[in-house]
């Protein structure tokens, strides 16, 4: 184990920060805490053009709703500041790396237009050639650079033509070797004097003392770029890990025809943090075949690059809410509450609803034995869903649902004036005691406890399937219920 790695987190804010993105700032974050390092978020804004309003915001807030705390970066600061690279563009330390690596022959002008460029690639590909940058700009003379003084120019890396593989010893994937005379000349500076992905994360993960760099799978192919360009600026190279990809169900790439994408999604659908750490952690890394809950310290202590697989991982939307639901039954009874209140608020918030009750944390705790192994999140549409019919002041009845399968209206008028008869005597109004008189009263009715049953719990709830009815009617108490039964009665016999 690598004792105080130094890891990053490097996100453009170019919009709001997808699950991939978020599990490469979980791995790094519990790369660092388990081996007592340091987990830095950089800003990487370079290219302008691309920059989302509100996109830096959402990452920030991202992380801070996971508990994904960065020791060093914005807002933070750091011994490394300042941690967003349009920053420390303005301090010129781009500019200079691109000018040493000029200077020695590592990198060149480039004066190639746009329109130039596609002509190159379109030729290639009638030629049945890779398209690549030809690096005819390589070939100009000192003579030829005057000549075009004041020309928009960017400027290239000097990738080498031939010699042995290029080998990336990458953590998870091992030995990785690739021919240097397929890659192309890529661009360090652009026109505008910002500097691409490539330079600017070689010089700043240098100058950051980055002692990992774990990011996502797709990058693996940059990696023999990189190497040659710490190499040429003199710098060593962190160690590399390539985090594998998260597909969908369908096994593509995951996209937002898949559900929601953007982790603030999930948290204002009602997911809890604890469980998307715990979920993501497991998007990739596994502590063994068969723990499938873990909570975060113990993340931390037993999280290991070893243990991160080489195949892609698949997002799993019914494995998240299942684990959405284990952790809720977890929960403690007053938190529970408190959680359920907020929801229920929410929606009246949005959809104005007459309530029979103010839906206080204190007036929602009987709710909790009867929904906490129903609840798979804290949506307001869901928690609503749920608390609905203990929260109207009379349900909205669907007619054809109140007679049931072997009844008429006239027998489910009788049935249901009968068992407003009884319970109305039953004494103490609780679960037992109803049932006590309801399945008896289903036998003396000569009707099925199915059949009974359901029309007491459309009647009561204005819904086919509920809680167990017995507990319903207990929370629900004697004057609602009675309240509830009387009005349904009363419908069927007009």
């Amino acid at each position: 184990m690598t004792e105080g790695a130094r890891v990053r987190y490097a996100p453009s804010p170019t919009g709001d920060p997808h699950v991939g993105n978020i599990r490469t700032a979980l791995f790094n974050w519990l790369y660092a805490h388990h081996t007592g390092g340091q987990f830095i978020l950089r800003i990487e804004d370079t290219d302008q053009a691309r920059i989302a309003p509100g996109a830096l915001e959402s990452i920030m807030e991202s992380l801070e709703w996971l508990g994904l705390e960065w020791d060093e970066g914005p807002g933070v600061g750091g011994p490394h500041a300042p941690y967003t690279q349009s920053e420390r563009h303005a301090t010129g330390i781009y500019g200079d790396a691109a000018d040493r690596l000029t200077a020695a022959g590592d990198a060149y002008y480039c004066y190639c237009t746009p329109e130039e460029l596609t002509e190159m690639r379109q030729e290639q590909q009638r030629l049945k050639k890779p398209p690549r940058y030809d690096g005819r700009c390589h070939q100009l003379t000192e003579y030829d650079h005057r000549a075009r003084e004041g020309t928009r120019r960017v400027v290239r890396f000097a990738m080498p033509t031939d010699g042995p593989p290029i080998v990336v010893n990458d953590i998870i994937r091992g030995e990785v070797y690739f021919d240097p005379s397929v890659l192309d000349d890529f661009i360090l500076l652009k026109s505008d004097g910002f500097p691409t992905y490539h330079l600017a994360n070689a010089v700043d993960d240098h100058l950051m003392e980055i002692s990992h760099v774990l990011r996502a799978d797709e990058w693996l192919s940059s990696t023999p770029k990189h190497l040659l360009l710490y190499r040429a600026l003199g710098y060593e190279p962190p160690h590399f890990c390539h985090l594998p990809l998260i597909l969908g169900p369908d096994r593509a790439r995951l996209a937002k025809r898949h559900g929601a994408t953007s982790v603030l999604d999930y948290r204002d659908t009602g997911y809890l943090p604890e469980v998307m750490v715990n979920f993501l952690a497991l998007l990739g890394w596994s502590l063994d075949d068969k723990t499938e809950i873990i909570s975060r310290d113990e993340l931390v202590r037993h999280f290991s690059l070893e243990r991160v697989g080489k195949s892609p991982s698949i997002f799993d939307q019914d494995k998240l809410s299942w684990m959405s639901g284990i952790y809720l039954r977890q929960m403690p009874e007053a938190e529970l509450a408190q959680r359920l209140s907020e929801a229920v608020n929410a929606y009246l918030k949005g959809h104005p609803t007459p309530v029979h009750s103010e839906p206080t944390a204190e007036g929602l705790r009987t709710l909790v034995p009867l929904l906490q192994e129903r609840l798979k999140t804290f949506a307001p549409d869901e928690v609503w869903e749920l608390c609905e019919p203990f929260l109207v002041e009379t349900p909205k009845y669907n007619e054809s649902q109140l007679i049931q399968k072997g009844m008429n209206m006239q027998g489910t008028h009788e049935a249901l004036t009968a068992v407003a008869y009884a319970i109305g005597a039953a004494t103490p109004f609780d679960a037992d005691t109803l049932e006590g008189v309801l399945r008896p009263l289903a036998e003396e009715l000569q009707l099925k406890t199915r059949e009974l049953f359901g029309a007491i719990r459309v009647a009561v709830t204005g819904r086919t399937a509920s809680p167990p009815l017995f507990d319903t009617l207990a929370v629900l108490g004697k004057e609602r219920v009675l309240a509830r039964l009387g009005h349904v009665v009363t419908i069927l016999k007009e």
